[in-house]
C-alpha cells in the first residue's frame, strides 16, 4: 500500500504549480493561509466537541448519497432535493470552515468572503457556485487533507509522472480516514443547519462503493448515469473552464494541456469503469442503489421522482408534489446551451465510444431496449 505524507502532497503540489504555471509565491501565502486557517478549524473543532453531544456521540443515520460523474445530473438532483427541505446537503463555506462554533462567527461576513472567495474562477457557464451553495462533498478531502481525486483532476495530473496511484483506492486506500472525516464533518452540518437528515454528493466513491456501504451500511445511494459521449467533454469543459479562468489553460504549451486533458481523461473514465465492475460483480448491494438515468430525469421527471421517493422512504408532501409536476414540465422543455468541441480535447465520438462500451452495454443500450 502506498504511503504519501502530506509534506511530500505540499512539495509536490508547489512544483506543480511553479513549473507548469509560472507562479512561485502565491502558492506560498496560500499555504501559509490554510496553516492558519486549520489551527481555527482545530481550535473550533474542540470547542463543538464541549459544547455538541451530537458531534461527540452522534452518528450519521440513513444518508442519502448523489453518486456520478461530474456533469452527469448529481448536482441538479442534489439542489433539488436540498431545496425542497428533504434534508440538508454540505455548502462549500461549511467545508471550508467545518466547525459549527467558527461558522456562526463567520456567517454574517459571507457576502464579503464571495467577493474574495476562489469561486470567482470557476466556470459559471458550466456550472454555478459560490461559497454557499451546496456543493460536492469531494471538495471536503481536498480542504482538510490536501488529498483526493479533487486534487488529482485540478493539479497532480499535471505532473509529468502520472500520480493517478496516489487516489487510487487500490494502490493508496485512504477510505477509512476519508469516511470518519466526512461523519465527522457532516454532524457539525446537521446541527449548524438545525437538520436531521444528510444529503450528500460525491463522485469519488465511484471507485470505493462497497467499501463506502460497509461504512454506512444504511445509506440510500442514487447513482446517475448519463451518455459518455455527454459526460466526458462537459466534465473536461468544467475543469479547464476553472483553470482557464485562473492560469490561462489555453495559452499554455500544448505539450503540458494534452498531457493533462489525457490524465483526466483517463480519469474520468476509470470513475464510471469501477462502478461498473463492483456493480456487475456482485461486489455492491443492488438493494441500496438507484440507478438514475439523466435523460428520465429531463424527459420523465415526475415518474423518476416518485421513484426517488419510494427508494429513500420518505412522505412528500402537497407542495412538493405540486412542485415536481411544474418542475417535470420545465425539464421536458429544456434546451442546453452547451455545446463541446470534442477535437478541442484531442477525442473523437469513436474513442469514447469504444473506451465507454461496457458503460453503454450494461447501464444505457441496455435501458434503450426496456
Amino acid at each position: 500500500m502506498i504511503k504519501i505524507s502530506i509534506f511530500k502532497r505540499l512539495l509536490t503540489v508547489y512544483k506543480i504549480i511553479g513549473q507548469t504555471f509560472g507562479t512561485w509565491i502565491s502558492p506560498i501565502i496560500t499555504g501559509f493561509l490554510l496553516l492558519i486557517l486549520r489551527i481555527v478549524v482545530f481550535i473550533g473543532s474542540i470547542f463543538d466537541y464541549i459544547f455538541y453531544s451530537k458531534i461527540r456521540n452522534g452518528q450519521i443515520k440513513n444518508p442519502i448519497i448523489i453518486v456520478g460523474n461530474p456533469r452527469s445530473g448529481t448536482t441538479f438532483l442534489h439542489h433539488y432535493l436540498t431545496s425542497h427541505k428533504l434534508g440538508t446537503g454540505s455548502q462549500l463555506w461549511q467545508m471550508l470552515y467545518p466547525t459549527v462554533v467558527l461558522q456562526k462567527i463567520i456567517r454574517p461576513f459571507l457576502p464579503f468572503l464571495e467577493k474574495i472567495s476562489p469561486t470567482r474562477h470557476h466556470s459559471t457557464d458550466a456550472h454555478k457556485t459560490s461559497l454557499q451553495s451546496v456543493e460536492t462533498d469531494d471538495a471536503s478531502i481536498l480542504f482538510r487533507y490536501l488529498d483526493g481525486f479533487f486534487l488529482y483532476g485540478f493539479l497532480l495530473s499535471w505532473n509529468k509522472n502520472n500520480l493517478f496511484d496516489w487516489v487510487d483506492p487500490k494502490k493508496r486506500d485512504t477510505s477509512s480516514r476519508d469516511f470518519d472525516w466526512l461523519e465527522s464533518m457532516w454532524l457539525r452540518v446537521l446541527v449548524s443547519n438545525n437538520q436531521n437528515q444528510i444529503i450528500g454528493k460525491l463522485f469519488s466513491i465511484s471507485a470505493n462503493m462497497p467499501k463506502f456501504l460497509h461504512r454506512f451500511p444504511n445509506a440510500k445511494i442514487l447513482y446517475m448515469v448519463r451518455d459518455p459521449l455527454s459526460v466526458i467533454p462537459s466534465g473536461l469543459s468544467l475543469v479547464t473552464g476553472v483553470l482557464d479562468k485562473k492560469f490561462g489553460f489555453w495559452s499554455l504549451e500544448k505539450e503540458k494541456r494534452d498531457r493533462f486533458i489525457k490524465r483526466l481523461y483517463g480519469a474520468l473514465i476509470e470513475l464510471l469503469k469501477r462502478f461498473h465492475s463492483d456493480w456487475t460483480s456482485g461486489k455492491i448491494d443492488k438493494n441500496k442503489v438507484m440507478i438514475v438515468h439523466f435523460d428520465r430525469m429531463m424527459g420523465d421527471f415526475d415518474g423518476l421522482m416518485n421513484d426517488i421517493i419510494d427508494f429513500i422512504e420518505i412522505e412528500p408532501s402537497e407542495d412538493f408534489k405540486n412542485d415536481i409536476k411544474i418542475t417535470a414540465e420545465k425539464q421536458r422543455n429544456f434546451k442546453s446551451k452547451h455545446k463541446y468541441d470534442l477535437s478541442k480535447f484531442g477525442l473523437t465520438e469513436q474513442q469514447i465510444k469504444d473506451d465507454c462500451q461496457i458503460i453503454y452495454d450494461t447501464f444505457l443500450n441496455a435501458n434503450d431496449k426496456n
